[in-house]
């Protein structure tokens, strides 16, 4: 009988034997196997804090205290002991569990999340609220190695200490990236300094020095001095003792007994901040996740084949538990894709710095779901990892530019909204050249509100300098590539994570700035498309020439310039103009059309009575979680859904096709 199936809540834990909580552990983890084998999503991140939320969860009141989950993506462990085992089976499916911490689903759950760095300035707004409100609630955030160094996290770090605001961080160190001091010294200090006896004696000691007659302030600060030196000698951590927070660690993240036993104590001594720094291992529990801890960090993830359980690398000497292993033929078992548009513009960014040693590469901390990483190892020392920093990434990109540099940064759209202020005041202000690929523009997918890439282009269309453009398919992509490295202004090239359509490879050339292209000519209806939405458009059109209607359509290619003598050209004569866009309409694409039709129309009458309808993402609420397609479809921006809601245009303006619905093409489709 399933222990983690009987518990009613978090609170369940506290009743349970050790012997008891190894195994909860032992089928939380194969419960997030088993499911992320099907759903996909981040599985090693959550692998590696099973122990670490049981022993949270054991020693804290949730939803009376609170943990936060610092971007969301290590919380499967947290929701399997939260009420959602009976639903986990829909996790990133459309209506059904999220794949980060959402407040519409638990009461344990703090904040809706998914962006890295957040956490701790939550934590402290919580913490200094119980205070205000004079409550006792405990608060903990749990923060990765990598987020701690984003730019928002240290500046929340630098206030949390400077206020000596009472709450417990926890740092999961899962990449090892700060270097520990293993030692018994080490220990035995983390052990001395959660201890009443040592904060108060501390305290008492430094009063009595400092009372010391004509030298007492000198020997204070020589006594602190010498403190801080044994403690630096003996583990590492300065940095957060230096901002004032207390640093204990490294504690083995598998080890229960270890996490037990320190948590404790820092949640019973909490007299203002302690950071636990915890060691854990990505994909703990499921050896191909520990050996590729990039492969399987998420959220899609290489080809899972479950088999009987091994023995895994024990870490820091816990106890090892169950494995589950992918059989060799995992990879002929994969359905084979189209490259994706990630994977086409990475193959063309290599052959570009082949061509042009000036061109470098910068990534906020995804080389790898960027595709930079194939231009890192083509180019290791044109290639720039800053970590989660995009604020930094597009500063110092046009640093580089400013220096005679050709660079491209590769940023996923969601994440572009942090640097706003950057692309604004540095990039476009010092109108320098460089190329911002908006990776997972559009719906992204399973994971939800937090990254479909939706506000990109209203937020952009706005700037002075910035050139907008996104493909019809992937081998336009290449060409706008090539076109953005040929140009010398900043330069936005949006593109899904869809994969490609497959096509043959055409010669790269660079399409003139602003220069937009007509695909099919009708008289009724004209279809103008923004991106890889573009083929839907000609789908829609064939739909609607069944039913009679003669339709064109214009893929734009820019949203700024517009290619506005081609739009409006195209636009005469004809009875509606629809643009399509997978993205917000307020402000986006669209309203760019529109604008551009309304300021031709007050010269122009054949202009100024066309209706237009903008087709997009809703501006007044998020998408939630679930595949693209179920997205598409639930939003209306499939074929099916686009032919529903011209047709419903069509009807609210009274029209009827015309008498002759014949229709040519401008170029093959796939051209």
């Amino acid at each position: 009988m399933s222990i983690l199936a009987s518990l009613d809540g978090p609170a369940d834990l506290r009743t349970l034997t050790p012997q008891e909580i190894r195994r909860v552990c032992a089928e939380i983890r194969a419960t997030i196997i088993e499911t992320v084998a099907t759903t996909g999503g981040h599985l090693g991140s959550s692998l590696g804090v099973v122990e670490l939320t049981v022993a949270l969860h054991r020693l804290m009141h949730s939803p009376t205290d609170h943990i936060v989950w610092d971007t969301g993506h290590q919380a499967y462990p947290h929701k399997l002991l939260t009420g959602r085992l009976e639903r986990f089976g829909t996790l990133r499916q459309l209506g059904g569990v999220g794949g980060f911490p959402r407040r519409s689903e638990s009461p344990h759950d703090v904040m809706d999340g998914g962006h890295a760095g957040t956490g701790l300035s939550i934590a402290a707004g919580l913490a200094l609220a119980r205070d205000l409100k004079g409550t006792d609630e405990q608060i903990a955030v749990v923060v990765g190695d990598a987020a701690l160094m984003s730019g928002l996290a240290l500046e929340a770090l630098n206030d949390i200490g400077q206020r000596q605001i009472r709450m417990l961080i926890v740092l999961n160190d899962n990449e090892m990236s700060i270097s520990p001091t293993v030692g018994a010294f080490s220990k035995y200090l983390s052990r001395i300094k959660l201890s009443r006896t040592w904060r108060g004696s501390r305290r008492t000691y430094d009063d009595l020095v400092s009372r010391l007659p004509l030298v007492g302030t000198t020997a204070l600060e020589l006594s602190r001095r010498l403190r801080k030196s044994v403690v630096t000698f003996a583990q590492p951590g300065q940095l957060f003792e230096d901002l004032g927070i207390t640093y204990v660690g490294p504690v083995p993240g598998h080890d229960l007994k270890a996490l037990d036993f320190t948590l404790r104590r820092a949640l019973d001594q909490l007299e203002g901040p302690v950071i636990v720094h915890v060691r854990t291992r990505k994909g703990r529990g499921y050896r191909p996740a520990e050996a590729d801890a990039i492969g399987f960090h998420g959220a899609a993830l290489p080809p899972m084949t479950l088999v009987p359980a091994v023995p895994t690398t024990p870490l820091n000497g816990a106890a090892s538990d169950g494995d589950a292993t992918p059989s060799n033929a995992q990879a002929a078992a994969a359905r084979k894709k189209p490259p994706n548009y990630t994977a086409v513009l990475a193959g063309e960014l290599v052959r570009i710095g082949t061509e042009d040693p000036r061109v470098v590469a910068i990534t906020a901390g995804m080389p790898t779901g960027t595709g930079l990483n194939r231009f890192g190892a083509a180019f290791p020392d044109r290639m720039y990892d800053v970590g989660i920093a995009e604020q930094h990434a597009l500063t110092f990109a046009t640093g580089l530019a400013l220096g005679g540099l050709r660079p491209f940064v590769a940023i996923y759209s969601t994440f572009l909204q942090r640097a706003f202020d950057q692309l604004v005041h540095d990039v476009c202000q010092n109108d320098q050249p460089v190329v911002i690929g908006v990776d997972r523009a559009g719906l992204v997918g399973e994971d939800g509100t937090s990254h479909q890439g939706m506000f990109s282009i209203p937020a952009q269309r706005q700037l002075p300098n910035l050139v907008i453009a996104s493909p019809k398919d992937e081998q336009e992509l290449r060409r706008l590539l090539r076109t953005g490295f040929s140009q010398d202004h900043p330069f936005a090239l949006h593109y899904p994570r869809d994969p490609g359509f497959d096509l043959p490879e055409v010669e790269p050339t660079p399409i003139p700035v602003g220069q937009g292209e007509a695909l099919l000519d009708g008289t009724d209806v004209l279809l103008i498309g923004f991106g890889p939405i573009v083929a839907r458009a000609i789908e829609t059109a064939d739909r609607l020439a069944a039913a009679g209607w003669s339709v064109g359509v214009i893929n734009a290619r820019w949203a700024k310039p517009l290619d506005r003598k081609l739009i409006t050209e195209k636009s005469r004569g004809k009875r509606l103009v629809v643009t399509l866009e997978e993205s917000v309409v307020d402000g986006g694409f669209g309203s760019a059309v529109l604008e551009a039709l309304e300021d031709e129309g007050r010269t122009d009458a054949a202009v100024r009575a066309i209706p237009v309808k903008r087709i997009g993402l809703p501006s007044d609420r998020f998408v939630d979680h679930g595949s693209v397609t179920d997205l598409r479809r639930m939003t209306r921006l499939d074929a099916a859904g686009i032919e529903a809601q011209v047709l419903e245009t069509i009807a609210e303006l009274g029209l009827e096709p015309a008498a002759s619905s014949g229709r040519g093409r401008f170029e093959a489709r796939t051209a």
